[in-house]
């Protein structure tokens, strides 16, 4: 555990989230719990891996071969007990660019594709950037607890929805999908002919208690209707490296996706990201075991701490996924006044909860994946704040 308690200077290696704090949140004290990558050092097995190859000294054309995809498979059988085919494999820079070039693959100008608010907000985008009718199908907030509204989904889906985006396990709420409400989620897909593409890229961060379950490994039937988007990205801190893939079962699915990316000169993947992700799978299951339990213990700590010392804000269970969503309605504050707050006063650099769609005034997202001592300093920091907030009367 102790690899996962050590603090890193992160700054001066072009780090979107210490590099560009000031650019972002207009000044430099603010702690970042912001972007979704993590504070710690990836897995020895994926480092290793990446300095063996560098040390080759050519850097050329790389091929995504057969034992990526052995890997690949690999891994999803022993975590997820899905058995896939390397035919259903295709490769992609990044998970938000799959999206984007599915939105273009799979749907015409003018088509109806629906997403679940509050939600990640490149969701938005891909829909948006390309002309498309943008549907909201907005989660319901029931005891602390978020729910699918199931009778406005059929409702939408009746409409004319041709694609559904799936966000599984969910960012920023936090929930892992039951079996039950992806069987019915799917179910109605099927029924009113829309196409489900499932971001499951946090599905290797769950929490004691919960299972991601792959959508399209319900059942042959509802794999043909799926295109799932997955990445070692966020499980082994490797957004930088840009390598993630796509599984699509259904051969003229398959065609058209494989058209879109070739369409956007999109071909093949970076040489080090292709090594990072092979030796992640093949070798980093015992460190994200580890990696669990201090996400376990953190998101614990974060939860006991505004529960026993603040009641102005709740943090909804997380079932999934190092972040953390804050519900600050009690404050009483409005969206923009809230961001100052944490900015100016508590001096923590989190996600705007309206960036995540209208369904987020009044919450934030913060990010936990970081040293026991960042977690604590970021919760006292909002917990001071608070309590010299109130005492000048709401200043």
């Amino acid at each position: 555990m102790e690899q996962f308690q050590q603090i890193i200077d992160r700054t001066g290696t072009r780090s979107v989230k210490w590099d560009l704090r000031e650019k972002i949140f207009k000044r430099k004290d603010v702690l970042p719990m912001w972007v979704a990558d993590m504070d710690f050092y990836t897995a020895d097995a994926v480092k290793d891996a990446i300095m063996k190859r560098a040390e080759h000294h050519i850097y050329g054309y790389t091929a995504t071969d057969e034992s990526v995809a052995e890997a690949i498979q690999q891994w999803l059988k022993k975590r997820h007990g899905w058995n896939i085919d390397q035919q259903w494999l295709t490769y992609s820079p990044g998970v938000v660019t799959s999206l984007h070039i599915l939105v273009q693959s799979l749907t015409e100008q003018g088509d109806q594709v629906m997403i679940q608010t509050p939600v990640y907000p490149p969701f938005y985008s891909a829909v948006n950037h390309h002309n498309r009718t943008l549907v909201k199908n907005p989660l319901k907030l029931v005891n602390g607890r978020y729910e699918i509204d199931f009778e406005d989904f059929e409702a939408r889906l009746k409409n004319g929805v041709k694609l559904f985006i799936l966000c599984s396990p969910h960012n920023p709420v936090g929930r892992v999908w039951t079996k039950q409400e992806l069987r019915n989620m799917a179910e109605l897909c099927i029924q009113y002919g829309a196409t489900i593409v499932s971001d499951e890229i946090h599905g290797d961060l769950i929490y004691e208690g919960y299972e991601h379950i792959p959508v399209a490994s319900l059942s042959d039937e509802i794999s043909q209707h799926v295109v799932t988007c997955m990445s070692p990205s966020k499980t082994f801190n490797l957004a930088g490296l840009q390598a993630s893939y796509l599984i699509t079962r259904e051969e003229n699915l398959k065609k058209k996706i494989d058209k879109g990316f070739k369409k956007q000169g999109m071909g093949m993947l970076n040489t080090f990201g292709v090594t990072a992700l092979e030796a992640a799978y093949l070798h980093g299951e015992p460190w994200l075991e580890e990696l669990l339990s201090v996400l376990e213990d953190h998101k614990q700590y974060v939860m006991d701490s505004f529960h026993h010392k603040t009641d102005q804000i709740q943090v909804i269970q997380p079932e999934g996924t190092y972040l953390l969503w804050l519900d600050c309605r009690k404050m009483g504050m409005g969206q923009e006044k809230l961001n100052q707050f944490m900015i100016e006063h508590a001096r923590v650099g989190l996600n705007d909860g309206a960036s995540f769609g209208d369904e987020g005034n009044g919450f934030m997202r913060m990010n936990i994946a970081c040293p026991k001592k960042t977690v604590e300093e970021g919760v006292y920091r909002i917990i001071q704040a608070l309590n010299s907030y109130d005492k000048k009367d709401g200043e």
